[in-house]
């Protein structure tokens, strides 16, 4: 009997005989493996004691063990007897003679003497019943007991989502509860994996500013209780507040880094830069005091953009500006085509809103335009442009275009600078075409939005939709205001169409001259309260295609497993919610095909998403709740936004994209551009007097070997220098086995080419958690039985790393781990 959970990580490699056997014949294989990522097991109810009267925290109702005999509550029999069924109970539905009991739970432990206390009398007077065994256990110990035993076990390979724990409460609402939370998460996720690598570029800091606060503050934050929004308001803010304080520590680091690498193109001794830089961490809202800035008396603005990603990037970036005589320039002097786009009242609004609520301020005044251009930034690396007000000798073709934003009046409306076009029914007020003149995909397209009400508990079933449940009581669509007109803005790099889809609901479309996707922005919120119903808000994209049940969601950003409405693939499925029993977590992406296209969305954010019509796909967007559902937060789900002591529900700001490709071409869309939206161009900002800046600073660094960047496949996950002056990396194939048809191949990664200006000394292949070395813990790799092996998959993986060349394999969504000494180390005091 033990008190622990266990998990497993085990691989089966093919023989050597066999390898051997094939080379006679020429044939020289990849190390194939058989993967079992996790030997595991479901406790018959849930992740507490079983049955019976076993929960000894203070005060609990649980009889203790009593064995002083002359007492007349002595009960040492009965305990006994309840713990020997309670596992006979246990053991019947469970394979091996070894089983595990969890004891303890949520909020429990507060005094951990009352618990050993008992279950030290239970493990003595158990065992001396004889009828069972008990003991303290770890997890090795209890996966050791299951792997003597030679037993056959069953293999899955999905997963157990929509999760239920009765027949109307299912636990999919959490997948969006705190949208907004759930971004600050994924948005400080991507910066701190760039200020690691920039900290790893100047050496780690012995007392300067770090990224272990973030670090620390990330790591918290994906506590099962945390992104997933379902804990207590007080605890999700102050989740945020320790996010923030993390953020300012690592902000430092940035400033000084790039401070060091733009001022010389050797960092070492670099101790007090001179180079202010200065970032804009609300410039979500179009609030960016560094960019608007009055750029007369021969002033520039220096505007700096780190790529975290192992290959060159490009891209339109968006800063708020106040002139609309504007140039901007590259490095090396050269004008850059931009555009300028009107800020329009709805942002002005959001932004002073959520600027009084959070900086406790009233800017004077909003910036007058929003300036785009495109940008081209090398792998591990940054480029440097310059923003200056138009000088007399400027031609007007050098200068950003503004186009007056136009209130359409035709029924019809397409949009799009480049490949892809966005057809508009002005009268509705809604999407109804996509083209793409590249790849010949035309297509109906529809944009919807709706809401669910919440079930507010009071029926017969007294379940009600809240942070952990989504149990709708109705669905109700949203009608486009067609009393607001479409407002268009299209330019050389971007159009834009602004929507007000009701009071509370606004979007903004943008299509790319450069990219073959579209973006929308939305803004869903306060959401309405007033008739005492809660909400939870989805957006729908409708086409024509046969998609027959099917879509595919992604697996922690990972792999992407196959969906079918109303169904299991290893049991026969009764859903008694229609919709909330078929809501999947979307980390990455969702999408769906027919016999001839393929329609992707990708997120920002994780949240809960469906195809609960063939052809449509649904994301949810936000939610806001008035009754508590029973799960453990006691509270209802209602966030809301206090600025002078009048409060409101909270407004939430986020993205999606849309593409439609031929069948069989999404995936490099959604592996490649999945990676761009988690690690977004990092953007700092500096001044300078005249045009000193280039004879002064390096304009633009890669710390690649130029002519190298990493395989369209891979993706470099870590970057990081450690307190004994070695180098973790992480690298990560992006693709599925079969997932394309030229990048789900073995992928070479040069280490050399990665750090051209080290010598690398040792390299050490790790565990994942990169606290174990790989041959050790192969030593300890157990091998299992598997129930019909056949059904399990053989892939390719990187074999060892030679120290003279390298170079690391990898195979199709392999991961690998190392620790890199170099030869010389260099600490930053």
């Amino acid at each position: 009997m033990l008190f622990t959970s266990s998990e497993l990580i085990t691989k089966i490699v093919i023989n050597e005989k066999t390898q051997n056997a094939l080379k006679l014949y020429g044939v020289v294989l990849k190390p194939l493996v058989l993967l079992l990522t996790i030997f595991t097991g479901i406790f018959p109810k849930n992740y507490e004691p079983p049955p019976g009267g076993f929960y000894f925290e203070i005060n609990d109702v649980s009889p203790v063990v009593q064995d002083d005999p002359l007492l007349f509550d002595y009960n040492v029999e009965e305990r006994v007897n309840d713990f020997v069924a309670a596992a006979v109970s246990q053991a019947n539905i469970t394979r091996t003679n070894h089983i595990m009991f969890t004891m303890g739970t949520d909020f429990k432990y507060q005094y951990a003497e009352s618990w050993f206390r008992q279950l030290d009398k239970f493990i003595h007077y158990v065992n001396k019943d004889g009828r069972v065994n008990a003991l303290y256990s770890t997890p090795s110990i209890y996966t050791d007991a299951k792997h003597t035993t030679s037993e056959s076990w069953p293999l899955k390979t999905d997963d157990f989502f929509p999760y239920a724990d009765q027949a109307n409460a299912y636990w999919t609402g959490y997948f969006t509860s705190r949208p907004a939370l759930k971004g600050y998460v994924r948005l400080l996720s991507g910066y701190y994996l760039a200020a690691r690598q920039l900290e790893f570029f100047i050496g780690r800091s012995s007392v300067g500013p770090t990224t272990d606060s973030l670090a620390d503050a990330l790591a918290v934050a994906q506590h099962h209780d945390a992104v997933t929004g379902t804990e207590k308001q007080h605890v999700a803010d102050d989740y945020a507040k320790r996010l923030y304080r993390g953020y300012a520590e690592a902000e430092s680091l940035v400033k000084l880094s790039l401070a060091c690498l733009t001022e010389s193109a050797s960092i070492s001794g670099c101790d007090s830069p001179k180079t202010k830089f200065e970032q804009c961490p609300l410039l979500n809202i179009s609030y960016c005091p560094q960019s608007e800035v009055d750029l007369s008396h021969a002033k520039s603005l220096v505007v700096l953009l780190y790529n975290s990603l192992g290959w060159k990037r490009e891209d339109v970036i968006r800063i708020p500006v106040i002139s609309e005589s504007i140039v901007v320039r590259d490095s090396e002097g050269r004008v850059v085509e931009s555009q300028l786009l009107p800020l329009l009242n709805a942002s002005t609004t959001i932004r002073s809103h959520y600027i009084k609520a959070y900086l406790g301020i009233s800017p004077s005044a909003a910036p007058k335009f929003w300036l785009a251009f495109p940008v081209s930034v090398p792998p591990l690396g940054f480029t440097t442009y310059f923003v200056s007000t138009a000088k007399q000798t400027d031609s007007a073709s050098s200068m950003s275009t503004l186009y007056s934003p136009q209130v359409t009046e035709k029924s019809t409306t397409k949009i799009g600078p480049g490949l892809v076009k966005l057809l508009y029914n002005a009268d509705e007020g809604r999407l109804s075409f996509y083209s793409n003149s590249r790849s010949k995909v035309n297509a109906v397209v529809e944009q919807s939005f709706s809401y669910y009400t919440g079930q507010d508990g009071n029926g017969s079933d007294p379940q009600a939709s809240g942070a952990y449940i989504f149990r709708p009581n109705g669905t109700y669509p949203i009608k486009s205001d067609t009393q607001v007109p479409l407002t268009v803005l299209q330019g050389p790099i971007l159009d834009e169409v602004h929507q007000q889809i009701n009071p509370w609901i606004y979007q903004i479309t943008r299509v790319f001259k450069a990219k073959e996707h579209a973006e929308f922005e939305f803004r869903v919120g306060p959401i309405p309260t007033d008739d005492g119903t809660g909400k939870e808000v989805a957006m729908q994209i409708t086409t024509a295609m046969m998609t027959n049940k099917t879509f595919y969601t992604d697996s922690n950003g990972r792999d992407f497993i196959k969906r079918i409405r109303d169904s299991r693939s290893d049991w026969e499925l009764q859903v008694h919610q229609p919709a909330a029993g078929n809501y999947y977590p979307i980390n990455l992406g969702v999408y769906m095909e027919d016999n001839s296209t393929e329609l992707s969305l990708l997120v920002d954010r994780s949240v809960g998403g469906a195809s609960l019509v063939d052809g449509q796909l649904e994301l949810m967007l936000h939610r806001r709740l008035l009754h508590d559902d029973g799960r453990g937060v006691a509270e209802a789900l209602n966030e809301t936004v206090c600025v002078d002591d009048e409060c409101a529900g909270l407004t939430v700001q986020g993205k999606f994209y849309v593409r439609i490709d031929p069948k069989g071409e999404g995936a490099k869309w959604r592996r490649s551009f999945g990676q761009e939206i988690y690690s977004p161009l990092l953007i700092a900002f500096s001044e300078q007097d005249g045009e000193n800046w280039i004879n002064s600073h390096v304009g633009t660094f890669t710390a690649m070997d130029p002519s190298y960047s990493l395989p369209d496949n891979v993706a470099l996950l870590t970057l990081q220098a450690l307190e004994d002056g070695s180098a973790l990396l992480r690298l990560a194939h992006l693709y599925e086995t079969r997932e394309d048809k030229d990048l789900s191949t073995m992928a070479n990664v040069e280490l050399k080419k990665i750090f051209p200006d080290k010598k690398i000394g040792k390299i050490t292949e790790t565990n994942l958690s990169a606290n174990q070395e790989r041959a050790e813990m192969e030593k300890k790799r157990l091998k299992w039985k598997v129930e019909d092996s056949q059904s399990a998959e053989m892939v390719a993986r990187g074999g060892p790393v030679d120290p003279s060349k390298l170079i690391v394999e990898l195979g199709p969504m392999e991961i690998r781990t190392f620790v890199i000494k170099f030869d010389y180390i260099f600490l930053r005091v």
